[in-house]
C-alpha cells in the first residue's frame, strides 16, 4: 500500500475532471513531501492524461494505459504502436509508464485471432519492454523512468476464469512471464462478482500466490471496489501478508508511516493505526493549518460521514487482529457482495419496459440470463426480431436524428429500474440535448440482455450509410456491474459518420466516451446529464 503509485480511476473521461483529480493527488503527495517517493496517477486514457498535463504542466505523475496483445485489440483501446512510442519519448522525468494487462482481454474484445490468451499476455509484456527501451534511450539505470505493469487477473469475468484455482494459475503464469521479461510486475488479485469466487476464496488465492513474490499488489480500503464493482485486495490484506510472509513496504514509505506516527519506533502499529482522521490531521499540520486537534477531528468525522452516505466504504479501526476489518465494516462488505449476486441475476420485466417513454423493446441473442452472464458474445449480437424492429424505426424516419438513445439492463437491471435513476436521467437528458439543437430520436430502444456492443450494432443498423459523412451518435444507458450498493448505470456516448457506421465492427470502444457511476446516491443524474451533454457537443464539434 503506497509503495508504487497513489492512483484512482476516473468517473468521467472529461479532461477538466481528470486534471482536477490529478492535481488533488499531486497536492497530497507534495504536502507530505513524497513527490520523489511515489507518483500520482489517474487511470484515464493516455490521450486524456496528456491533455491534463498540457493544461497544467507538471501536475500529472506516471502515465497509465491498458495494453493488449495485437494491433487490432489495441485499436479497441484507441492506441497503436506509433502512438505509444510517441508518448514514451515524452516521458523524460522520473515517472514513466504504468501499464495494465490481463489474460483474456484480447479474446473478449473479439481479437483473439486463434491465439492462446497466455501468449497474448506475453506479447503485452514484450510491448511494454519495447516502450521501456524507448524511454530509457541510453540512460543509466538510476536515471531511467519508472515503468511497471499491473496484471489485472480476474477482472474480465467468468468467460475467462470460473474458479479460484484458475485465478491462481493465471497469476503464477503472469508473475513468471513478467519476471522473464525483466519487468516490475504486480498483481490485482481480483474477481468480478459474476465469477464463482467468494470473499473467502480471494483470501485463499492471495495466500497461494504470495510465495511467488509479485512486486506489489493493488489495494483498496476494502475488498469491494465501490466504482468498478469487483473484488480485489484490501488494505488489511497487506497487513496480513507482511505478518505471514515477512514482506515489507519500501523503506521510504515505511519511514513516512513512522513519521506520521501510525507505525511506532518499534516498527509495530501505533495507537493511531487504522485511524484515517489521524492521517488527515497530519496532512493539515503539514499545510501549516493552525486549527486545534479537536477542530480538525470534527471536520474529519463530518467528511467520513459524507463519504459513507454516498456508499463508499472507508476502513477505520480493525477487528481482533490488525489485518481484520472492524466487524461492522466486514458485515457491510458481505452485504454488498450478497446484493451484487441478487442484482446480477435480476431480470428487467416487461411491465417496467412499458413505463419508459416511447420504448421500443428488443432483445439480443442471449437465450436467458445464464447464457447472457456466461457467454458475453450472445449479449453483443442482436436477435432477428430486434433487427426487424430497428429496420422499421429507420424506415419511418423522415430525417435521421443526430442521436439515438438506447437503454440496456447490462449486468444490473436494478440500476435502470430503481426510483430516481433512469426516470431522473432520461427526460432531462433529451430536453437538454434538444435545447442545444441536437435532434433526438422519438423512440427509445430498450434492450433485454444487452451489452455495450449491442448498442454499436443498433447504431450500424440505424445510421449506417456508405454515402453519408455526417456525424450521428448513440447514447447507451446501461446497468453497470453490481457490487457498490449504488446500483449505478453508465452512459456510453458514441458519435461517428454514417459511412463508418456502415462498416460492421468499425465503431467500437476506442471512439466511445463514458460517464459512469450514475445513481441517486453516487453521480447524481442531474450532474451526469450535464456531463453527457458536454461530451456530446464536443464529439459533434460544437
Amino acid at each position: 500500500v503506497g509503495d508504487v503509485v497513489l492512483g484512482t480511476n476516473p468517473v468521467s473521461s472529461d479532461p477538466d475532471s481528470v486534471s482536477a483529480i490529478e492535481r488533488a493527488l499531486y497536492h497530497i503527495i507534495c504536502t507530505f513531501g513524497l513527490q520523489d517517493t511515489i507518483p500520482n496517477c489517474v487511470l484515464s486514457h493516455i490521450d486524456i492524461q496528456a491533455k491534463a498535463e498540457a493544461m497544467h504542466p507538471g501536475s500529472t505523475g506516471i502515465w497509465f494505459q491498458s495494453l493488449a496483445g495485437t494491433v487490432n485489440a489495441n485499436q479497441t483501446f484507441d492506441i497503436s504502436i506509433d502512438k505509444m512510442m510517441t508518448y514514451a519519448r515524452q516521458r523524460t522525468g522520473k515517472y514513466g509508464l504504468y501499464a495494465e494487462t490481463g489474460q483474456g482481454a484480447d479474446a473478449t474484445n473479439g481479437h483473439g485471432e486463434g491465439v492462446d490468451m497466455v501468449v497474448h499476455e506475453a506479447r503485452k509484456y514484450g510491448f511494454l519492454r519495447a516502450l521501456r527501451t524507448e524511454m530509457n534511450n541510453g540512460k543509466s539505470p538510476q536515471d531511467a523512468p519508472w515503468v511497471f505493469v499491473n496484471n489485472v487477473a480476474g477482472f474480465i469475468g467468468p468467460e475467462v476464469f470460473r474458479s479460484r484455482a484458475q485465478l491462481v494459475r493465471c497469476c503464477l503464469e503472469d508473475i513468471a512471464m513478467g519476471k522473464l521479461h525483466g519487468l516490475t510486475l504486480g498483481l490485482d488479485i481480483c474477481s468480478t462478482l459474476h465469477m464463482d469466487i467468494s470473499l473467502d476464496d480471494l483470501d485463499w488465492c492471495i495466500t497461494e500466490i504470495m510465495p511467488a513474490n509479485p512486486a506489489y499488489l493493488m489495494s483498496l480500503p476494502t475488498k469491494n471496489d465501490p466504482m468498478l464493482s469487483y473484488l480485489t485486495t484490501a488494505f488489511q490484506d497487506h497487513v496480513r501478508i507482511r505478518d505471514q510472509f515477512g514482506y515489507k513496504v519500501n523503506d521510504a514509505m515505511w519511514d513516512f508511516f513512522k513519521k506520521i506516527e501510525i507505525i511506532g519506533d518499534d516498527n509495530k502499529p501505533s495507537t493511531h493505526f487504522g485511524d484515517p482522521i489521524w492521517v488527515y490531521y497530519q496532512y493539515c499540520k503539514a499545510k501549516n493549518d493552525t486549527r486545534s486537534h479537536d477542530e480538525i477531528y470534527t471536520e474529519g468525522h463530518a467528511c467520513l460521514a459524507r463519504i459513507r452516505s454516498r456508499g463508499v466504504s472507508v476502513a477505520e479501526g480493525f477487528g481482533d487482529q490488525t489485518w481484520n476489518l472492524n466487524p461492522t465494516l466486514a458485515a457491510q462488505v458481505r452485504s454488498l457482495y450478497e446484493d451484487a449476486k441478487v442484482s446480477l441475476w435480476s431480470d428487467m420485466p416487461q411491465r417496467f419496459v412499458t413505463t419508459i417513454p416511447a420504448a421500443k423493446p428488443i432483445a439480443t441473442q442471449s437465450q436467458d440470463r445464464t447464457d447472457y452472464i456466461y457467454h458475453p458474445e450472445s449479449g453483443e449480437a442482436l436477435g432477428e426480431d430486434a433487427i426487424n424492429t430497428l429496420t422499421q424505426i429507420r424506415e419511418h424516419w423522415q430525417k435521421r436524428p443526430d442521436i439515438q438513445i438506447i437503454v440496456s439492463d447490462g449486468l444490473n437491471a436494478k440500476a435502470i429500474m430503481d426510483d430516481g435513476h433512469l426516470d431522473a436521467f432520461l427526460n432531462p437528458l433529451v430536453q437538454a440535448l434538444q435545447t442545444t439543437g441536437v435532434t433526438v430520436s422519438q423512440d427509445t430502444i430498450v434492450i433485454t440482455h444487452g451489452r455495450v456492443r449491442a448498442g454499436y450494432a443498433c447504431g450500424e443498423l440505424l445510421f449506417g450509410n456508405p454515402d453519408d459523412t455526417a456525424p450521428k451518435g448513440i447514447i447507451h444507458i446501461i446497468g453497470e456491474r453490481p457490487g457498490s450498493g449504488h446500483h449505478n448505470f453508465s452512459a456510453y456516448i458514441t458519435v461517428s459518420p454514417g459511412d463508418q457506421w456502415a462498416q460492421k465492427g468499425r465503431v467500437d470502444h476506442d471512439i466511445s466516451r463514458v460517464v459512469s457511476g450514475i445513481s441517486d446516491t453516487a453521480l447524481r443524474p442531474e450532474i451526469a446529464v450535464r456531463d453527457v451533454v458536454k461530451i456530446v457537443l464536443g464529439l459533434f464539434g460544437s
